[in-house]
């Protein structure tokens, strides 16, 4: 009889064991990294975020950030188990914390970084830019910060600032409070008919497009688990996928140059902050 319940009880806890294998995650947290181009209102994830809940028997908290340096923390310490996340953030989670990415998301094509000066700048070159002031976007742009950095590799300036917003990098260059700066050309064009005139013109126009962002998973998930997540965001309705603003019927982009980038400049992230700044490691 003793052998009997051992033995019933043994299948009981294998059987157990193989659900909770094949089960569908609990708790999703997914993080929203929306700025600049890649900008939503958290209402557009709404539906998404109940589709999700329903498909996979799970509370997902939808965890939007409007900042990159938040951002990058959260993905440092993998607190998201999705990510829509921009560019530059995706070549980091991707690189350096290892998340998967599953589907691109809606961009425009053919997007590239571009250096600003003003029109009457006597700077004519990038390596002219050595002892100037140069303003960045904030760290984990793509367009405003990595390549930029990337394409300045070597040169010394005299101080390296940050701005929150591509309207505000243009606003220091009008002010004359800062000799060039770093964005994406569909920005450029966007917001410098906020300024009177043409008062601008491109410095150095990066030849490489840069990819969408995508949509990644965490490799702190079971590979059962992202399969399960897949599914279901491969099989949500198109109404849905367009307001998140991914897209299922395309594989994810290409990040091989730009986490090349990522990785040459973060290592010389700590440096940039000082005065005279240096964009190169030191020896």
């Amino acid at each position: 009889m003793f052998f009997k319940r051992f033995f019933l009880l043994s299948i009981l806890i294998f059987s157990m064991g193989c659900q909770s294998e094949t089960s569908a995650p609990g708790d999703l947290s997914i993080g929203v990294v929306s700025f600049g181009e890649n900008e939503r209102s958290l209402e557009q994830y709404s539906k998404l975020e109940e589709y999700l809940g329903r498909e996979l028997k799970s509370l997902v908290d939808l965890e939007p950030t409007y900042n990159e340096i938040k951002a990058i923390a959260a993905i440092e310490k993998k607190s998201w188990d999705i990510v829509f996340a921009p560019p530059g953030l995706a070549a980091i989670a991707i690189s350096q914390s290892k998340y998967v990415p599953l589907f691109p998301l809606e961009g425009g094509l053919k997007n590239r970084s571009v250096v600003v000066v003003l029109k009457d700048s006597s700077i004519q070159n990038m390596r002219e830019l050595a002892g100037k002031t140069l303003t960045l976007g904030q760290p984990g742009s793509a367009t405003g910060y990595y390549l930029p950095i990337y394409n300045l590799y070597g040169l010394t300036l005299s101080e390296v600032r940050f701005a929150a917003t591509p309207q505000a990098v243009l606003k220091a260059i009008a002010d004359r409070e800062v000799d060039a700066g770093a964005m994406s050309l569909a920005e450029f064009n966007q917001y410098r008919s906020n300024f009177p005139g043409e008062r601008f013109r491109i410095l150095f126009n990066d030849i490489h497009e840069v990819p969408n962002g995508s949509v990644l998973v965490s490799p702190d998930l079971l590979p059962s688990e992202r399969d399960k997540i897949k599914e279901a965001l491969s099989e949500v309705s198109p109404a849905i996928a367009a307001s998140a603003g991914y897209i299922t019927s395309a594989p994810p982009p290409d990040y091989q140059y730009l986490i090349e980038v990522v990785e040459r400049v973060a290592p010389i992230a700590e440096r940039i902050k000082q005065k005279p700044a240096p964009l190169y490691e030191q020896k």
